[in-house]
C-alpha cells in the first residue's frame, strides 16, 4: 500500500490565476503540516485549453462559474477565509504565459516558489499594471535576484520551451486548470478541492492499518 514517503506529489499552477494565487498562499502550509514537498510545475490555463481543443472563456459564460462577477465575489470570500488580500485586476485580458515563465526563469536560481508568490501577489495583492515584463522583473528582484540575469532568462527560448513542455505533460497527466494537484494518480482542481487533499493527505500518513483491536 501506497504511504506518504512514497507518495508523487505534484502542483501545477500559474501566477496569473487567481485560484492559483489563493492555493500557492496554502501549500507551503500543507507541505509543512504532512512533511512533503511537492512538484511546483508552472503552466499556463489558455495553452492547455487550447491543447483539449476546448475553452470555457471563450464567448458568453457557459456556466455562473465562468461569469466575472461571481469569480471576483468567490476569490474574495476564500481570500477572506484564508486571511490573505484579494483585489481583482484591472482587465482580465493579460500575458498569463509571461508570470509563468518569470516563475520558470527563477527555477534556474533555485527560487521558483519564492518568485512565483512575488508574482501572484503583484497580480492579486498589489493590483500592479499593466502586467509586463517590468513587473516580473521587479518581483524577482524583490526576492534578491538579479534583475538583468533574470530578464535574458524570462525571455530565452528555452524558458518558453520548458513551459510548452510543462502545459503538455500537465494536460497529458489529465490536468484541464489550474490549480490542478495530484496525488499520485489522483487528480485534484482548484483551490476549493485543498480540503479533499488534506483528506488523502491524512489518510496517507495514517498509513496501512492492520484490522487488529
Amino acid at each position: 500500500m501506497t504511504t506518504l514517503s512514497d507518495t508523487r506529489l505534484e502542483f501545477y499552477f500559474s501566477p496569473g490565476s487567481r485560484y492559483s494565487y489563493l492555493a500557492l498562499s496554502q501549500v507551503p502550509k500543507l507541505e509543512d503540516t504532512y512533511e512533503v514537498l511537492f512538484e511546483w510545475i508552472p503552466v499556463t490555463g489558455s495553452t492547455m485549453r487550447n491543447l483539449r481543443g476546448a475553452d470555457p472563456f471563450h464567448g458568453p459564460p457557459l456556466s455562473g462559474q465562468y461569469d466575472w462577477n461571481y469569480r471576483q465575489s468567490d476569490a474574495e470570500a476564500w481570500a477572506d477565509y484564508y486571511g490573505i488580500p484579494f483585489v481583482e485586476p484591472r482587465d482580465h485580458v493579460f500575458d498569463a504565459d509571461l508570470l509563468g515563465r518569470g516563475a520558470i526563469a527563477a527555477n534556474t536560481f533555485g527560487r521558483l516558489r519564492d518568485v512565483s508568490w512575488a508574482i501572484a501577489r503583484e497580480v492579486y495583492e498589489h493590483a500592479s499594471w499593466p502586467l509586463d515584463e517590468e513587473v516580473v522583473i521587479a518581483a524577482a528582484q524583490s526576492v534578491g535576484l538579479n534583475p538583468v540575469t533574470f530578464a535574458e532568462l524570462l525571455g530565452c527560448e528555452e524558458t518558453r520551451t520548458t513551459m510548452a513542455a510543462n502545459c503538455q505533460r500537465a494536460v497529458e497527466r489529465g490536468a484541464f486548470g489550474t490549480p490542478t494537484f495530484f496525488v499520485n494518480e489522483r487528480i485534484f482542481w482548484g483551490n476549493d478541492r485543498i480540503p479533499l487533499l488534506r483528506h488523502a493527505l491524512d489518510k496517507l500518513r495514517r498509513g496501512p492499518r492492520d484490522g487488529s483491536q
